[in-house]
């Protein structure tokens, strides 16, 4: 299974989560690919994306470790290095959130999603719950693989680096948080995704 989790405020309709998807489906892998509407409690994200690979992998970590790949963009990056941790499988991160809940505290209120829908409120309980669910650097390091542009505006690339040093790792000169030209490096995803465990 390949689980996309994507970041604050936006969707399963995003461009990176769409691009990703299509390829996918173009290799014949489109029955592994999963990317749900993640809710905006975090512990609400986790319970979901947690039953999915309880429901995948009956088993649990022995078949997650060779069959599971997390891809998170941003605040799913957070998540996804969360549940790396738990099912000892391998993960993407894409620009991702490191210090969930000092980031995300500037961010309690009310929202507009970028791809349409309702408004939601991130409620100041939930920085608490992205605090709870705090993991260490990775344990594992080949299990992982950042790519992380210098010139996102929102997050510090080099927070990135330096959490998952020792892991493969792809930094981009310049590029932007939501990275516009991923299509650049969708070969590189999805040889990491695809490769044998």
């Amino acid at each position: 299974m390949i689980l996309y989790l994507h970041g604050f405020r936006s969707s399963p309709r995003s461009f990176k989560a769409t691009l990703l998807a299509e390829a996918v489906r173009a290799r014949g892998l489109g029955d592994e690919w999963r990317c749900p509407q993640l809710p905006a409690s975090p512990s609400h994200a986790l319970a979901l994306t947690n039953g999915l690979i309880e429901h995948a992998f009956p088993l649990g970590t022995a078949q997650t470790e060779h069959r599971l790949v997390l891809i998170g963009s941003s605040l799913g990056g957070y998540y996804a290095t969360c549940l790396a941790r738990r099912w000892n499988c391998r993960a993407i991160l894409l620009n991702p959130v490191i210090h969930a809940a000092r980031d995300l505290a500037t961010q309690v209120g009310e929202h507009l999603p970028f791809h349409g829908g309702n408004a939601f409120t991130f409620r100041p309980e939930y920085v608490d719950e992205l605090a709870a669910m705090a993991v260490a650097p990775p344990a594992h390091p080949a299990r992982y693989f950042l790519l992380a542009a210098t010139g996102d505006e929102v997050l510090d690339w080099r927070e990135m680096a330096e959490w998952f040093r020792g892991c493969r790792q792809h930094i981009i000169d310049g590029g932007d948080h939501g990275l516009s030209d991923f299509a650049n490096y969708l070969p590189e995803v999805l040889e990491f995704a695809t490769a044998p465990a």
